[in-house]
């Protein structure tokens, strides 16, 4: 699809990913409205530092307010619908916030949709798949998630199935596996071991156990806009992950060996997942993402090298040894 001058709004713009997908979508020529929540520092995230800034419409508002998301809306023709609470650990915490957002924020962004827009790309999540029944997942795989998090999401998920089933709304569901890269939030398992590594000998981590498919976000990205939008992703729910299968305790030896550096772990009880609720294994069959043109281009070792050297140079945005839930 030809982007240029296309009216697009990226909910969870100021985020991880949504800034990445943002700035991505300037460049192919599209008019982007972000959607932003506000704060009481009227801050934009990690769009405040972008060099795109300027060509990017910033629209203060709350996905779990209806009438905010609807004014959003207004003139749109695209939505990337990335706004979300993310976090499994605080899902523990407060079920009730990832309902309010992930469920009824995306119920807010599809019923607003209804009347003009073209296409609505809704991001889901592996974690929907839960521990693998089978390898690689495609996504025939059963859902089964094991957190409040990602109940949320399959609920999220099959919503905006419904609205393409019941109201013919155009909608695409991406489901990227584990994605990493500059602007991930800190309490994310890669930045939380490049940040600690960078600061000290000791990692403090959980389960080292777990196996997961590591997608470099400038692909992940590239997934959003070449399977998202494709004709034949309608109705659909696409995989992206780029096969870079890896345990998190072979992650530590990865980035041990990239910076020349022997790191000990310890475990931190505090870090560890009730055992009914960690996902062992994330591997992705990415068949469709791969038949619709997707193809991803970062190596492992190349996106971790880009991603140390981002945390290295904003090593002031990380408290490393600080558990964030």
């Amino acid at each position: 699809m030809n982007l240029k001058g296309k009216k697009i709004l990226v909910t969870g713009a100021a985020g991880f990913i949504g800034s990445h997908l943002a700035e991505e979508l300037v460049k192919k020529g599209a008019k982007v409205r972000a959607l932003v929540r506000y704060n009481s520092k009227n801050n934009w995230g990690w769009l405040e530092t972008s060099k795109f800034l300027d060509e990017i419409e910033i629209y203060m508002g709350d996905l779990r307010d209806y009438d905010s998301v609807k004014d959003a809306m207004k003139d749109v023709e695209i939505v990337f619908h990335l706004g979300a609470l993310i976090g499994i650990p605080y899902s523990y915490i407060s079920p009730l916030a990832y309902i309010r957002t992930n469920v009824e924020g995306t119920y807010n962004v599809l019923q607003s949709a209804r009347d003009n827009v073209q296409r609505v790309v809704v991001t889901s999540t592996s974690e929907v798949y839960g521990t693998a029944q089978y390898t690689p997942i495609d996504e025939k795989h059963p859902l089964h998630p094991q957190s409040p998090y990602a109940a949320t999401k399959v609920s999220a998920d099959q919503l905006a199935l419904s609205f393409y089933r019941s109201f013919d709304l155009p909608v695409s569901i991406i489901r990227p596996f584990n994605t990493y890269g500059p602007r991930q939030s800190a309490r994310a398992i890669i930045p939380t071991i490049i940040s600690q590594a960078l600061t000290g000998d000791i990692l403090k981590l959980g389960s080292l156990e777990p196996v997961r498919d590591l997608t470099y976000v400038l692909d992940t990205v590239s997934g959003f806009i070449e399977v998202g939008l494709s004709d034949t992703a309608v109705g659909q729910v696409i995989n992206i992950g780029a096969n870079e299968v890896v345990s998190i305790g072979d992650l530590v030896k990865i980035v041990s060996k990239l910076l020349d550096k022997e790191l000990l772990v310890e475990t931190d009880p505090k870090r560890v997942r009730p055992k009914k609720s960690e996902v062992m294994k994330l591997v992705c069959d990415n068949t469709k993402a791969l038949e619709n043109g997707w193809k991803p281009r970062y190596s492992l070792k190349d996106g971790l090298l880009e991603t140390i050297n981002w945390i290295n140079d904003n090593i002031e945005c990380f408290k490393p040894y600080i558990y964030n839930v």
